[in-house]
């Protein structure tokens, strides 16, 4: 849980706007990690996302594809 709280912490100490991009398959829905007992739940559940980039690992392309999208979002 204290990463949990940590990635709170920073995400509300962030000066805003702020955008959030999950990326890989860890940070968009757990990956190998999601049955772990110390896994505190995907990035979304934590804080808000307004990308998600999948892939593990993610592959350049879809890296650079996610952003440009958020940035004309």
């Amino acid at each position: 849980m204290r990463d949990k709280e940590r990635l709170l912490e920073i995400y509300n100490q962030a000066p805003k706007p702020v955008a959030v991009v999950a990326i890989g398959a860890c940070g968009c829905t757990g990956g190998i990690f999601a049955e772990s007992m110390t896994f505190a739940g995907p990035v979304d559940k934590i804080i808000p996302v307004d990308a998600y980039i999948p892939g593990c690992p993610p592959k350049p392309e879809a890296i650079i594809a996610g952003i440009v999208k958020l940035v004309n979002k």
